[in-house]
């Protein structure tokens, strides 16, 4: 036991298979530390890190009534969930975002006549009230959007015309176009959200640089900076001066909100 261990709670990563990715469906990527094409810095507290190469997954799922093979389930550095390698029967090779229960040798298929069975993608129009889904296309054909990090899900609660209604991991209640695809199952690693770092070293291999508090600097650098000893400099905000706690984050007048049915706060939406 050291420092570093003592309070660590870490992912066992007992459901990975191997190591060794699939060479070809790598990419490299390049970190900017923070800054932009001109090489100033843009965003503060970010710089360092482990390298790593990004997983060309396969969010659309556009291969219908071809049976695919689960080869291996494999850590992804750059997501919360755990991805599945897929062999394909004409030979090709792709990852997805894994569901949970998904084991090595299971065939799995996507299309509009696939029985809605765990890692199958189909339209929610196929699917029966009460089904888990993640992966979730806003727009049919766009590749899945919502629902994709690991342990999440939202429920298929209702079928209105040409609208599901599903209930979001927020709690929200929002209709999505019934010809969208969605992947049947929760995604894996629901354990993620009990982990714990144990040492500031884990977050630099994240790339992530200490960060300084606003009450820690001087009234120049943030407005809620100065004051003798430990002062609590007022009402939390940015260092541009907006307040950040209660403020609405939500563009109003947005296009969508014809589709939110309940908001996460339970309050129904004025124009339902």
């Amino acid at each position: 036991m050291t420092a570093g261990t003592r309070w660590r709670i870490g992912n066992a990563y007992a459901e990975i298979t191997t190591n060794d990715p699939e060479k070809s469906l790598l990419e490299s990527q390049s970190s900017t530390a923070g800054r932009n094409v001109q090489g100033r810095r843009v965003s503060r507290y970010m710089g360092g890190g482990h390298k790593k190469h990004y997983r060309i997954i396969d969010f659309k799922r556009d291969k219908a009534g071809v049976e695919a093979k689960v080869a291996t389930i494999e850590y992804d550095p750059n997501r919360s969930a755990f991805i599945a390698l897929l062999h394909y029967s004409d030979g090709e090779k792709r990852y997805i975002i894994a569901p949970q229960g998904l084991q090595v040798g299971t065939t799995v298929m996507s299309g509009d006549n696939v029985a809605p069975e765990i890692g199958n993608a189909l339209q929610m129009k196929n699917m029966p009230l009460g089904t888990n889904v993640h992966n979730i296309e806003m727009q049919p054909g766009q590749g899945g959007k919502l629902a994709r990090s690991a342990g999440s899900s939202a429920q298929l609660t209702n079928k209105e015309e040409k609208y599901a209604v599903l209930k979001m991991p927020s709690g929200e209640l929002r209709k999505v176009l019934v010809n969208c695809y969605a992947t049947v199952g929760v995604v894996s690693n629901s354990d993620h959200n009990l982990e714990t770092a144990g040492k500031a070293g884990v977050n630099r291999w994240k790339g992530v640089r200490p960060r300084v508090r606003g009450v820690a600097m001087n009234p120049v650098d943030h407005p809620m900076g100065g004051g003798e000893g430990k002062a609590s400099g007022g009402h939390p905000r940015s260092r541009t001066g907006k307040y950040a706690k209660g403020e609405k984050t939500r563009q109003r007048g947005k296009g969508s909100d014809k589709l939110i049915i309940q908001r996460k706060d339970g309050k129904k939406l004025s124009n339902k």
